[in-house]
């Protein structure tokens, strides 16, 4: 059911209503009430009693059939920037739809306490090389939305975050490049059942003043199995901050909810080569998924390029964070001078008021390109999702370069695995036995290298067996190299776990692996 969108002539008459009243003078001292997340909640809840109508309009076909690059060269016009005119520091671009983004969305603007929707205009855009036999239809709507912001310099506008395409956003801080990306909600990804994508149907941005640091995004979601309102408070930084608050209806029952899910691209990295001929030593938008459990513990599992989809779970009570990041900061190991993936940001998700009981899922899909993002990572309630009962999260995302801050303990660098016949070094590798190597940096490590004899490995595998251990200092990088000789049957799957520790305290954070013999 589509919900109505007031025009401006509508809201102009609703304030001079509410200030006129039935003509007495206390009636003419009242003022419209502001436009807030509550208003956006009704609208889902209203919604959700409706079953959810698919149904996309359809584009001229001089849009639809548009190609790639002639989709990216609709530009929208720098001089028609929204916001402009409030004197604060954020400008606001739309998308035009064609190419794959074929579903429009309203967009609104707040502006003392009034939502006024943004009409569509073609002279808003610059169509480049793109010819129309005849004019585009004026309803016909925008894909999405962008927000820029003085991030890296005081006199120029930046892309700070952007909206486009079912719920993805993504978004930046200071002297960082696009990578990965955000969403609304996760439903049903990797199974059970048919993954589905929900879609922000309407969004409303508030205008703010010259002395705002931050602005509020408010956004209506809708799917088949639910609807939701978000409200999203952006305060830009050199680590961006993304407050979110979210209010879910429930359609049907889901079997797998996703809250807060982030999607990245991992190709191959130095712990999971393949000959793909390319010049260059990595590629990936993201290298590790990180958990901080309930317990205190710190997760890190390297990220991989499988060859069939792979889940893995981590915690089931209380996650306190978790986040795809992107550790991995050195230009040398990318060789990417376009691409930069060096810079690409880390994001990482922390509750507000607590989760609840649930646990984080990590997605992994196979890719034969760096184009695919084949890698989610989400909490998931363990509680069952069912129509009727209203759901509330809160929670916060950071854009990172720099995670060291996140905790004080040690951190797996690297992961490098070899067999017997590629070990390279005087550790002779036992028969049918898989080495995995691990680099723990950072901490206390490097004090202790004044003393290495007390710093101990504790491995440990949950198929097979640990053949072999070793630890040794490795002053390159401040810490030391361990490493385990795991033997497990072909075909079954090990989780494999490693960290260091000093008598009774942990010295670093749980390095994490899943590996299955061919």
């Amino acid at each position: 059911m589509p919900f109505p969108r007031p025009s401006r002539r509508d809201a102009l008459a609703l304030a001079g209503g509410l200030a006129l009243g039935l003509g007495g003078p206390a009636r003419a001292q009242q003022t419209p009430p502001r436009f807030g997340f509550e208003d956006v909640v009704a609208r889902a809840r209203e919604i959700a009693k409706f079953p959810y109508d698919a149904a996309v309009p359809p584009l001229p076909p001089e849009l639809a059939d548009l190609p790639f690059d002639n989709y990216r060269d609709i530009r929208f016009r720098p001089d028609r920037s929204l916001l402009a005119s409030t004197g604060g520091p954020f400008r606001m671009q739309m998308f035009h739809l064609g190419f794959l983004y074929r579903r429009p969305v309203a967009i609104n603007v707040i502006r003392d306490g009034i939502a006024t929707p943004v009409a569509y205009n073609p002279q808003l855009f610059d169509y480049g090389r793109n010819k129309f036999d005849k004019p585009l239809p004026l309803d016909l709507g925008f894909a999405g939305f962008r927000l820029h912001y003085p991030l890296n310099a005081p006199k120029t506008h930046d892309e700070l975050i952007a909206f486009l395409g079912a719920s993805y956003f993504r978004f930046l801080g200071r002297d960082q490049k696009y990578g990965l990306s955000a969403r609304g909600l996760a439903i049903n990804s990797g199974g059970p059942g048919t993954e589905e994508f929900p879609n922000f149907r309407e969004f409303w941005i508030d205008s703010v003043g010259p002395e705002a640091n931050a602005t509020t995004i408010y956004a209506l979601l809708d799917s088949d199995s639910l609807s939701g309102a978000f409200a999203f408070t952006v305060y830009p930084a050199q680590e961006t901050t993304l407050a979110v608050q979210a209010t879910l209806f429930p359609r049907k029952p889901i079997a797998k909810l996703g809250i807060a899910p982030l999607t990245s691209m991992f190709f191959y990295a130095e712990n999971d080569r393949r000959a793909y001929g390319d010049f260059r030593p990595e590629l990936h938008d993201s290298d590790g998924l990180m958990v901080h459990l309930e317990s205190g513990e710190w997760v890190w599992r390297p990220l991989r390029n499988p060859v069939q989809p792979e889940i893995s779970h981590y915690g089931d009570r209380n996650v306190r964070g978790f986040g795809l990041m992107q550790r991995d900061r050195t230009f040398e190991h990318y060789q990417d001078i376009d691409l930069n993936y060096e810079q690409r940001p880390s994001y990482w998700v922390e509750p507000r008021e607590g989760f609840g009981d649930g646990r984080v899922e990590l997605l992994e899909l196979p890719t034969a390109d760096e184009t695919n993002d084949n890698i989610v990572a989400y909490w998931v309630p363990n509680r069952p999702v069912e129509p009727g009962r209203e759901l509330t999260f809160s929670y916060t995302i950071k854009s990172m370069l720099d995670t060291s801050r996140l905790h004080r303990g040690g951190v797996a660098q690297n992961t490098f695995q070899t067999h017997p016949a590629a070990a390279g070094s005087g550790e002779v590798v036992p028969p049918g036995a898989r080495r995995f190597i691990i680099d723990f940096s950072g901490g206390d490590l490097p004090y202790y290298l004044n003393d290495p004899a007390t710093v101990e490995l504790v491995p440990s595998t949950s198929q097979g067996s640990i053949a072999k251990t070793f630890l040794v200092p490795n002053r390159e990088i401040g810490g030391f190299r361990a490493a385990m000789d795991v033997r497990v049957e072909p075909g079954t799957q090990a989780s494999l776990r490693a960290f260091l520790k000093s008598g009774n305290r942990s010295l670093t954070e749980t390095w994490t692996y899943h590996w299955k013999p061919a």
